[in-house]
């Protein structure tokens, strides 16, 4: 009788359930299937406290199209997830720092997958600043010395940047559209088509492409179980201790110096990427902070 008792209860359980789906509505019901799927779409999304008309037919395609493209691409987006654990700590607090909305991390994850890229038009480093700009923003570019492989150097010139193009244009969707477009490139299409809203511009493919794929990454990463994406925190990567040296004279070979701190060669590149020769020539006695690891090497 008991365990007969006990079948009923079971089969009450699951008549109830299966009223209670059935009752969920078609929208939540379509999320509910699609959560943990590379097909899963949000109900909402803004950009810097700026909302996405999703209502407007081709701005929730478009978002649609991002996802899916990089909800797919598994591989890359996994190694995104993974470096994101290392790099975000170093680039939050130079944002909040500065002023400029968290959300310009992501701006970071697409220029570059968070890792120092080189692009076929010369742009280099995280934040993919080209030599000139860079130099207008105060960091050092030479052959011995580039900093826009300087993580926190560059992440201050990109927040320069981007609080200058807020200035121009009052949005910070806009200042994220003119990264890549330019602020010049952005502002004559607004002049050209009498509208001031980014997702009311028609731009050119890569701009118009631009704040989506910001969009979708930012959903992606701050939601990625939603996604299919599982990762555990010992697989992430993580920053290394470090102990900073001030140099204030040539070092004429960095593997000899290297050697003397304790590490190898390659170990003062990997934490030290913006030292671009095999020596340090500093005939002005600029003051320099070396980076040298205090373990995991």
């Amino acid at each position: 009788m008991k365990k007969n008792h006990a079948i009923l209860i079971t089969i009450g359980i699951i008549l109830i359930s299966g009223l209670f789906v059935f009752a969920i509505s078609g929208a939540n019901k379509e999320k509910a299937v699609r959560e943990g799927t590379s097909l899963y779409f949000p109900t909402e999304i803004d950009f810097a406290g700026e909302q996405t008309p999703l209502q407007i037919a081709d701005v929730k395609e478009r978002l649609d199209k991002e996802l899916v493209i990089n909800a797919n691409l598994h591989s890359s987006t996994t190694l995104i997830l993974k470096r994101a654990n290392r790099a975000f700590p170093i680039i939050e607090p130079i944002l909040q720092k500065y002023g400029v909305p968290d959300d310009f991390k992501y701006l970071a994850v697409i220029e570059s997958g968070l890792v120092n890229a080189v692009s076929s038009a010369g742009a280099r480093g995280v934040w993919q600043f080209m030599p000139d700009t860079a130099k207008e923003k105060g960091m050092e570019v030479n052959d011995y010395v580039d900093e826009r492989y300087h993580l926190e150097k560059s992440t201050e010139a990109a927040c320069k940047y981007l609080l200058a193009a807020k200035d121009k244009f009052g949005s910070w969707t806009l200042a994220a559209a003119s990264y890549n477009g330019g602020m010049s490139g952005v502002n004559k299409k607004i002049e050209e088509q009498q509208v001031t809203n980014y997702y009311d511009l028609a731009l050119t493919d890569e701009t118009s492409r631009y704040v989506f794929r910001i969009l979708a990454l930012k959903e992606i990463m701050k939601n990625s179980g939603k996604y299919g994406f599982t990762l555990f925190p010992n697989e992430l990567y993580t920053n290394i201790p470090t102990k900073k040296i001030e140099v204030d004279s040539t070092i004429n070979n960095l593997a000899t110096f290297a050697l003397e701190q304790g590490i190898n060669y390659k170990i003062l590149k990997i934490h030290n990427p913006w030292l671009r020769d095999k020596k340090l020539l500093n005939p002005t006695k600029k003051k320099y902070e070396i980076e040298i690891p205090t373990e995991g090497y």
